[in-house]
């Protein structure tokens, strides 16, 4: 990704924005872009038929080796709202427990 992406994610305010962006460049865990991400592939993953997140459960899936794994995603979110101001981990979290609650 390129170094200068902003994060785009629905809901958050800007303030939450620029601390996600500050995250993702002094971390060596993120780069650019990984939240945004992070939280489209948990919302993708959530939103799939439940025979499909059952067979994920099952057997796994081997797509997430090359995709990215939903599962990890979501612990990189709890990861990031840990890591962010109580007012902007409230604005994250209220985001991605609606995502949960699917």
């Amino acid at each position: 990704m390129k170094s200068d992406a902003k994060p785009v994610i629905d809901g958050l305010s800007s303030r939450a924005l620029s601390e996600i962006v500050h995250l993702e460049r002094t971390r060596n865990y993120l780069q650019p872009g990984d939240v945004s991400a992070a939280l489209r592939l948990w919302k993708e993953y959530v939103h799939r038929p439940e025979r499909q997140l059952w067979h994920d459960y099952e057997w796994g899936n081997v797509d997430w080796y090359c995709c990215g794994s939903p599962l990890e995603a979501r612990a990189l979110l709890d990861t990031v709202m840990r890591a962010i101001s109580p007012r902007s981990a409230r604005e994250l979290r209220q985001i991605v427990s609606r995502f949960d609650a699917v």
